[in-house]
């Protein structure tokens, strides 16, 4: 099933990434962490859908997008961050592998947290606390670092958040096993977001780790 939406409002997060806010349609319900399929309604872009994930939950009145534009792409991201409130978009969906299992380490590649926003703010509303729950954050620069703030003031989560180039009070540091294993044990249920090159860098940490897939909940960017 298909809902039109219009924009209500859209807010710089980060340099490059915006917050979008639409009227939840009616009759559209989803799971915290599922996206949908968006699809610009303007001339030429009609047909060309990319997978987003709300970041808002499902009984809010809101339906509420953190998107990273990619301007080097000439494609749908880059014109996302052109709309102006009023313009309309078409979903399709829900759908996703990534849903609330249960606390645990959230390992997360640039835009590769949106779905994990969703759960950690689902988790926080019902229990109070993240206590238990980690945020591993990898982002290129300290001004890619989308929502930090927000992350750093929910109750009981420990963040750890890297970056690949220097500069900032974040450190340079890959996701690699040495660095993962303070946050994970074989044990350790792990949700799993990112470009495909860090998905597989890191599966193959947390497998060396003592991680088995099935602890594993992931969502592939690719």
């Amino acid at each position: 099933m298909s809902h039109e939406l219009t924009l209500k409002s859209i807010e710089p997060v980060t340099h490059d990434t915006h917050h979008l806010v639409f009227d939840r349609p009616e009759g559209f319900d989803f799971e915290p962490g599922q996206g949908v399929e968006l699809h610009l309604l303007k001339d030429g872009w009609e047909d060309e859908g990319r997978p987003f994930t709300p970041v808002t939950l499902p009984d809010e009145d809101t339906l509420e997008f953190v998107i990273k534009s990619y301007p080097d792409h000439d494609g749908v991201t880059e014109q996302i961050g052109k709309m102006s409130a009023g313009d309309k978009v078409r979903i399709k969906g829900p759908f996703g592998a990534i849903s609330d299992e249960g606390p645990g380490v959230f390992i997360a590649g640039g835009a590769g947290v949106t779905p994990m926003i969703a759960v950690l703010r689902k988790r926080l509303r019902d229990h109070g606390t993240l206590e238990g729950s980690t945020l591993v954050f990898a982002n290129k620069t300290v001004d890619d670092i989308i929502w930090r703030d927000k992350f750093e003031a929910m109750e009981g989560l420990t963040c750890a958040f890297v970056v690949d180039e220097p500069g900032g009070d974040v450190p340079q540091q890959r996701l690699t096993r040495d660095y993962l294993r303070q946050f994970v044990e074989p044990e350790s249920r792990c949700y799993l977001c990112g470009p495909p090159p860090m998905m597989d860098a890191v599966r193959e940490a947390l497998h060396e780790i003592g991680v088995k897939d099935d602890r594993l909940i992931e969502e592939d960017m690719g």
